[in-house]
């Protein structure tokens, strides 16, 4: 029998719009109650807004995912608003893409800070939770360029092949320890989001853009695969999820 996810509460990262959006409001839609976490306050309140308008349930904080007291503040927000936490869905992420030989330096250490120390602190901020409760679902946005090497994606592609380990070693450990803690780890390929804006070498973005142009699809799409993962049965992990454009080469 699958799980309800009537009534859970998730917590989402990088709420603000894409993925993080698209997901808030299919999950409230189906009856969680969601705590949204970015760091636009001003665009997570009209979400929340428009969430709560249409009969859901939602809450927001100002998130910085690279501050170990923010992950934290946000995971006793939902445990003081709606008693308990269950699933976290770690989305936030940078693309700033370039060749190495442009030494975008900055644009590697802020995308090691979010991508990388993003997913650890948001991790370390639920992990006690759930190992009391003996239960959770840890739902991570990795990428295609975590799967496979792309040039101009040394840096980005090395972050979400971290995702891809750290997620895997999370579930092995879980089982082994018998805390019951399911993960899901999605690899998006050309999903239709502000990924795009972070890019500043030009050749970079140019050849992005065209590609995301000519196949990107809409974030629901991911946002449905979320609600498919959390609505699994309580004994089941679907760990991995590889998902995009259907004529997309990626």
């Amino acid at each position: 029998m699958s799980e309800s996810i009537q009534g859970k509460v998730v917590v989402i990262t990088g709420a603000s719009s894409g993925i993080g959006e698209a997901t808030a409001r299919l999950l409230a839609s189906q009856g969680a109650r969601l705590v949204l976490g970015a760091r636009r306050e001003d665009r997570l309140r009209q979400i929340v807004a428009e969430i709560e308008q249409a009969g859901g349930q939602a809450i927001c904080r100002q998130l910085d995912v690279t501050k170990p007291a923010d992950n934290d503040a946000i995971v006793k927000l939902a445990r003081e608003r709606f008693g308990g936490i269950d699933v976290i869905l770690l989305n936030a992420g940078l693309m700033p893409n370039s060749p190495l030989s442009a030494l975008k330096t900055d644009d590697w250490h802020r995308m090691v800070d979010v991508n990388i120390k993003g997913v650890l602190n948001g991790v370390a901020a639920v992990l006690p939770a759930f190992i009391a409760q003996k239960s959770g679902h840890v739902i991570a946005i990795s990428s295609v360029a975590g799967l496979k090497a792309y040039p101009g994606g040394a840096v980005y592609g090395g972050t979400k092949w971290f995702v891809r380990n750290f997620m895997e070693v999370l579930r092995m450990e879980s089982a082994m320890e018998g805390t019951h803690i399911r993960t899901a780890t999605i690899y998006p390929a050309a999903i239709n989001t502000e990924l795009l804006t972070t890019i500043s070498q030009k050749d970079a973005r140019d050849r992005l853009q065209a590609i995301y142009a000519r196949y990107g699809i809409a974030p629901e799409r991911i946002a449905s695969v979320v609600a498919f993962a959390i609505g699994q049965p309580a004994d089941t992990t679907i760990n991995e999820f590889t998902v995009g454009p259907a004529e997309q080469p990626w």
